[in-house]
């Protein structure tokens, strides 16, 4: 197998719905994604797929949508008071959490067309979260999952 990795880094701000902690007060991070790309064999130029086709892909959509915007859930009760301040917003109907993130860039590198396996979300230096799909374990027990 044939991986690649890009890394991806953008600013943004979010809160946490029925969370206990301090999270749950509007706040930024600098964010960090590092999405991988997996495939068994290699295209004709001999990639998984181009950086720059990655860049063009995922980065840019990343830009458009979700750097220095607030990414809040839905219903959060703090998004008719931004939208009538024109703040920019990305609205989830899940809350915003670093695994929830993860998915979202997870979910539109597999639209674009991509062979992705994973989305790593850093929130902080120290902290990030990973989100990749159950895959079927190769091999005698072929049935059983792994995450």
């Amino acid at each position: 197998m044939f991986r690649v990795s890009r890394q991806i880094d953008f600013c943004y701000g979010h809160r946490l719905l029925a969370y206990p902690g301090k999270c749950r007060n509007l706040h930024g991070h600098n964010g960090r994604a590092i999405i991988t790309l997996e495939a068994s064999g290699l295209d004709e130029r001999g990639m998984v797929l181009d950086f720059s086709d990655i860049k063009r892909m995922i980065s840019r959509w990343v830009d458009e949508h979700l750097d220095h915007r607030m990414i809040l859930r839905r219903d959060d009760p703090a998004v008719p008071v931004l939208e009538r301040l024109g703040e920019p917003l990305f609205l989830m109907d899940a809350n915003p959490t670093a695994e929830n993130i993860a998915k979202l860039i997870f979910d539109v590198a597999l639209k674009q067309g991509c062979p992705v396996i994973e989305v790593r979300l850093w929130e902080t230096p120290s902290c990030f979260a990973t989100y990749c799909p159950a895959r079927p374990v190769e091999g005698p027990d072929s049935g059983v999952l792994k995450k």
